[in-house]
């Protein structure tokens, strides 16, 4: 296993949408495996294939206290969202120390493959629902950002280049 490099926001590969995995296979396992040691050491509970510069469609998610239940969904499609929307508070590693509210259904369904290649259908509300619908929009080339107001984004942006900048010439 491997850690990789997360992308940064206003990084612009983070707007690129995902490609369906064709096959789950050897590599696929292998990215699964990566993702989830990289979403683990960042301290996050989910992890798009994109922000790690894979434009597949590969999501990892973990909202378990222990830390020890792993998802994966591949090829993940929400087939039924709930009309009751909820605004909770998101962060996300692309976008460290920056959290915001975002408006999202209450509940999902969504179907995808694990990470044998086979089909699963997941019923989800809470802090999982959020998290499985933040993690869709990477692979569509969205960051949580983009639901906020010209001014915040921008303002994050800004923040964002100058840590960039600050650490390059560390």
């Amino acid at each position: 296993m491997a850690l990789l490099p997360i992308l940064r926001y206003p990084d612009p590969r983070l707007h690129t949408v995902a490609r369906p995995v064709q096959a789950v296979d050897a590599q696929i396992r292998q990215l699964v495996a990566d993702m989830l040691e990289t979403m683990y050491d960042a301290h996050g509970i989910g992890l798009a294939a994109t922000q790690v510069d894979v434009h597949e469609r590969v999501v990892v998610i973990d909202v378990s206290e222990e830390r020890n239940r792993p998802l994966v969904l591949i090829n993940p499609q929400i087939v039924w969202a709930s009309e009751d929307r909820q605004v909770n508070e998101e962060g996300c590693l692309s976008v460290p120390g920056v959290y915001d509210g975002v408006e999202r259904a209450g509940a999902v369904r969504v179907t995808a493959l694990d990470d044998h290649g086979q089909p699963r259908t997941i019923e989800a509300e809470g802090l999982l629902a959020v998290c499985i619908q933040h993690e869709m929009d990477h692979l569509l080339g969205k960051v949580f950002v983009e639901y906020l107001s010209p001014l915040k984004r921008n303002r994050i942006k800004s923040k964002m280049l100058k840590a960039r900048r600050e650490t390059e010439r560390a």
